[in-house]
């Protein structure tokens, strides 16, 4: 009867030196932020030109959209929404129907530096005058 007292013994501390470790890992990875994010942080400057390298740059927000929007930008959650809806393709921002332009050329550059969810963006676009830039989105360009 000791024999089986002392075997019982030796198997539970067992199961404690060897399981203990584990749940101490299983711990520690359910204390693991669920939802990691990678980095989303713009630059976005607007000039008058035909070109960033033509033009002065006339003004610079920030725009940060993970983990939460912020930065200098006045419509920053906006802006975000509308990025992650088109997943950060400046170009697949929707034209607002609701505005009309004339067709006066006074060129307009915009420019985008920085990280989107990691990945490194630089984008360039120019637009006919003040008008149309503000057509493109609701809130990203028009700032």
């Amino acid at each position: 009867m000791r024999n089986t007292a002392r075997w019982a013994t030796t198997l539970a501390l067992t199961a404690t030196a060897v399981g203990g470790p584990l749940t101490g890992t299983a711990l520690a990875a359910q204390s693991t932020p669920a939802t990691l994010y990678a980095p989303s942080a713009l630059v976005l400057t607007v000039g008058h030109g035909d070109s960033a390298a033509l033009a002065t740059p006339e003004r610079a927000v920030t725009l940060t959209c993970a983990p939460n929007a912020s930065g200098t930008h006045p419509a920053a959650a906006q802006a975000c929404a509308e990025l992650r809806a088109v997943d950060g393709d400046f170009d697949a921002l929707a034209v607002r129907s609701d505005i009309r332009c004339t067709k006066q050329y006074d060129p307009v550059v915009v420019t985008v530096d920085g990280v989107w969810r990691g990945q490194r963006v630089s984008y360039e676009r120019t637009f006919g005058n003040e008008c149309v830039r503000s057509s493109y989105g609701s809130g990203v360009f028009t700032f």
